[in-house]
């Protein structure tokens, strides 16, 4: 059973008395509604951690700053509610307390995790990056982050590109089950975007295969003259392909081997996205 403070005890009761009116006075710079016994519950929370898995409460009064009385009050409440249990002479978290970040965690989108780590990507490359969904035989742009150089590129959030001719529509495209690509090449006129642009079926369908087989996609001047990238995957739990992420630059800037030497910490970022999303309800399915 959790430890309830000793009514009886002078000192306890001296330090309940304190607190109570700490409790009742407004901090410099808070407004008269916040509540700072939710502030206080929290920082309780927050004391455990990987170094201190189990603590007592003379611990946990000295990390959070707080009495022993409030402590005792603040874990009662805690333990009441499912968020800590005690153990031996001290208290330690249960898994109730995953719960507080789920919501959150559950209600993130691609765009949401994915941006950060696109940030990373252009800091450490110099490059251009975005991230992409297939629609309708289009990638559509989600996100993205411009490099520190002028593109003579220019996409927007919402913008569409044909998937055929772009290194993430490719990546995308690459790893749908064999009946979807024939579904797909059946109903797409692949237009010769430049003379690079590949519009033979037949080679799309091996460019695809050896996308699939490398993991990465790698696109020369076939949407816009100079403009080369680089894409990969970003897989759901299941492993099926949900988006694509890539890095762009100009010829003039990275050559195409430049660029491919570069693939690996694209595919960390996809990594580290994929990771990210793996509790998103709006990735689940």
């Amino acid at each position: 059973m959790p430890l309830r403070p000793a009514e009886d005890d002078p000192a306890v009761n001296q330090e309940s008395s304190t607190e109570s009116s700490e409790e009742s006075e407004e901090g410099p710079g808070r407004h008269r509604d916040f509540v700072q016994s939710l502030e206080r519950g929290l920082a309780i929370i927050r004391v455990f951690d990987a170094d201190r898995p189990r603590l007592t409460v003379s611990e946990i009064a000295q990390v959070a700053g707080l009495t022993r009385a409030a402590v005792r009050r603040f874990l009662f409440t805690l333990t009441e509610l499912g968020y800590v249990q005690p153990h031996r002479n001290g208290y330690e978290l249960t898994p109730r307390v995953l719960e507080l970040g789920y919501s959150y965690l559950s209600a993130l989108t691609f765009p949401d995790v994915a941006l950060p780590h696109l940030e990373k990507l252009v800091a450490e490359t110099g490059e251009a990056s975005e991230g992409s969904i297939l629609d309708r035989g289009d990638v559509v742009y989600v996100v993205r982050v411009p490099g520190p150089a002028l593109m003579t590129i220019s996409v927007s959030i919402g913008a569409r590109r044909p998937a055929y001719a772009t290194a993430m529509g490719r990546a995308l495209l690459a790893d749908r089950p064999t009946a979807e690509i024939d579904d797909y090449l059946a109903r797409t006129e692949l237009v010769p975007m430049l003379p690079n642009t590949i519009t033979d079926k037949g080679a799309l369908r091996g460019e695809l295969a050896k996308v699939r087989e490398q993991g990465y996609a790698l696109v020369n001047q076939e949407l816009e003259i100079g403009l080369v990238a680089v894409a990969v995957p970003v897989h759901d739990r299941h492993g099926q392909t949900r988006a694509a992420i890539n890095l762009s630059t100009h010829v003039g800037r990275k050559s195409v081997d430049d660029m491919r030497a570069l693939v690996p910490r694209v595919q960390q970022a996809a990594a580290d996205i994929e990771l990210g999303l793996r509790h998103s309800i709006s990735w689940a399915e």
